[in-house]
C-alpha cells in the first residue's frame, strides 16, 4: 500500500467515516405523564342516600388514585432506568458505506464500529472509536483494518492507532507536472500492510503536541499493458519495508467537528524515515493544515482550507505529495500529480436545506513542484472546482453523506464520502 496516500487514505477510512456513522445514533427521551388532581365536593348537604352513594364511591375513587400513583412511581423508574442505562452504553455501527474514487474505483467499505466517551458516563469530553473496515471495488483493490482513537484522562491525551493490510490496483502517470499533464497511465498492482501509532498530549492553549511511529511492508508490480507507458519507476518489483518516527502538533477549536459553524484548525506532522530504524528509503515528509469556518446568517457558512507537503531525501515515488489525496483538491485522480512539493487551498460555500438536505459549492487551486519556490508558474497551477449535495446522516451530531461533482483542469471526479471534505 501507498504510504503516503493511501495509507492515509485508508486510516481515513476506517476511523472518520467510522466515526461520523457510529455518532448517527440519537438517544430517545420518553416523556412523564401528569396526574389529575382530585377536587372537593362543592356540595356538603346531600340527601342520605347521596351520602351513602358518595360514601361507598370513596374506597373506589381511592384505589385509582392509588393504581395511578403506583403506576406514575413505576413509569418514573423505567425512565430512570433508561436514562441510567443510555448513560452508560456506547453506540454500535454496521453499514455498508458506498466508495466511488477516481484513483480506486467504485465498491463498498463494510464498516463495523463502537462509540463512546471514556468513561461512558461523562458526555462532555471529545468520544472515542473503536472500529473495523473493509475495501473492494470494482477495480480489484482489496482491504481491511482495524483501528481505535481514544481520547484519554478527560481528553488529557489522544491515542491513535491502525493496522491495515490489502492490495490496491491504479495508475501511475510519473513524477512532476510534465508526467502528469501527458496523462500515460503505467497500470500497477500493490500488496502490503501498516502499522501507525501516535500519542499526543494537550498543554495549554488546547495544542496536542506528541509522537507518531509507522512501519510498512509493500509489493509493487506492473499489470500487463499494451498501451503506451510512462518511464517505469525504480520501486517496481521490490519488496520495500518503511519505518519512520514522527511528530505532530495541532489544534482544534471547533465546537463540532463534523460540521464546523465556526473555529479553526491547525495541524503540522513530520515522519523521518530511516535506514537506521530498518526503512529502505532514508527520506522525511511534512505537512500543514490550516482550516477556518465562519458562520452566517441563514444557515450559511463558509470553510476556508490551506494545504502544504514537502519532502526530503530520496523518497520512493509514493512517499511523495500526492495531489488529488484526501480531498486535495477535489477534480484530480490521485496520483496523476505527485512530486516532492505540494500546496492547494480552496473556499467552500455551505448551505442547509429542508428536509435534511444541503448543497454546497467549492473552487480552488494548486500546484505541485520539484522544489519549494517553482510552485506558481502560471501554466502549472491546478486549479478545481464543482458542487455538491449533503444529506444529514445524524441531526444531533450533523453528519453528513457528502456526494461530490468537480472539475479539474483536465479531468472531472465524482465522490461520496461521509463527512465534509474539510
Amino acid at each position: 500500500m501507498k504510504a503516503s496516500g493511501d495509507f492515509r487514505t485508508l486510516r481515513a477510512v476506517i476511523l472518520l467515516l467510522c466515526m461520523g456513522t457510529c455518532l448517527c445514533f440519537v438517544n430517545l427521551a420518553s416523556a412523564g405523564a401528569n396526574l389529575p388532581t382530585n377536587q372537593p365536593s362543592s356540595k356538603e348537604s346531600q340527601a342520605p342516600q347521596d351520602s351513602t352513594r358518595q360514601s361507598s364511591s370513596t374506597p373506589s375513587t381511592e384505589t385509582k388514585a392509588e393504581e395511578k400513583s403506583e403506576t406514575n412511581e413505576e413509569t418514573k423508574k423505567e425512565k430512570k432506568k433508561k436514562e441510567k442505562k443510555s448513560d452508560h452504553a456506547g453506540s454500535f455501527v454496521i453499514a455498508p458505506l458506498p466508495l466511488v474514487s477516481p484513483a480506486l474505483g467504485a465498491g463498498i467499505i463494510p464498516i463495523l464500529g463502537y462509540i463512546t466517551p471514556i468513561p461512558a458516563k461523562d458526555r462532555g469530553i471529545e468520544p472515542s472509536v473503536i472500529g473495523a473496515g473493509g475495501l473492494i471495488t470494482n477495480d480489484g483493490s482489496r482491504g481491511f483494518g482495524i483501528g481505535a482513537d481514544l481520547y484519554l484522562d478527560k481528553a488529557r491525551y489522544e491515542l491513535e492507532s491502525v493496522y491495515a493490510h490489502g492490495n490496491l490496483e491504479y495508475n501511475l502517470y510519473g513524477e512532476g507536472f510534465v508526467n502528469g499533464n501527458a496523462g500515460l497511465k503505467l497500470p500497477l498492482e500493490q500488496s502490503g500492510q501498516i502499522f501507525f501509532i501516535k500519542l499526543l498530549r494537550r498543554i495549554p492553549w488546547d495544542f496536542y503536541v506528541g509522537g507518531r511511529f509507522t512501519t510498512g511492508s509493500s509489493f509493487i508490480t506492473l499489470k500487463p499493458t499494451s498501451e503506451k507507458i510512462p518511464p517505469i519507476p525504480p520501486d517496481i518489483g521490490l519488496h520495500t519495508d518503511l519505518r519512520a518516527l514522527g511528530m505532530e502538533v495541532w489544534r482544534d477549536s471547533r465546537p463540532n467537528r463534523f460540521y464546523p459553524l465556526k473555529g479553526s484548525v491547525i495541524d503540522f506532522t513530520g515522519d523521518f524515515f530511516a535506514q537506521d530504524l530498518g526503512s529502505k528509503y532514508s527520506f522525511q515528509s511534512y505537512k500543514f493544515t490550516f482550516n477556518k469556518y465562519l458562520s452566517l446568517p441563514d444557515k450559511q457558512v463558509l470553510a476556508y482550507n490551506l494545504y502544504w507537503c514537502g519532502t526530503g531525501g530520496t523518497p520512493p515515488f509514493y512517499g511523495n505529495c500526492i495531489y488529488g489525496a484526501s480531498n486535495e483538491l477535489r477534480g484530480y485522480t490521485a496520483g496523476r500529480y505527485l512530486d516532492h512539493y505540494m500546496f492547494a487551498t480552496q473556499l467552500e460555500y455551505r448551505l442547509v436545506l429542508p428536509w435534511k438536505f444541503g448543497l454546497v459549492g467549492f473552487g480552488g487551486v494548486g500546484a505541485v513542484a520539484p522544489g519549494s519556490d517553482q510552485f506558481f508558474r502560471a501554466n502549472h497551477l491546478l486549479p478545481a472546482g464543482g458542487t455538491g449535495i449533503r444529506y444529514m446522516l445524524s441531526k444531533k451530531y450533523h453528519v453528513n453523506l457528502r456526494t461530490d461533482f468537480a472539475w479539474g483542469k483536465d479531468n472531472f471526479t465524482w465522490g461520496v464520502g461521509v463527512g465534509e471534505a474539510f
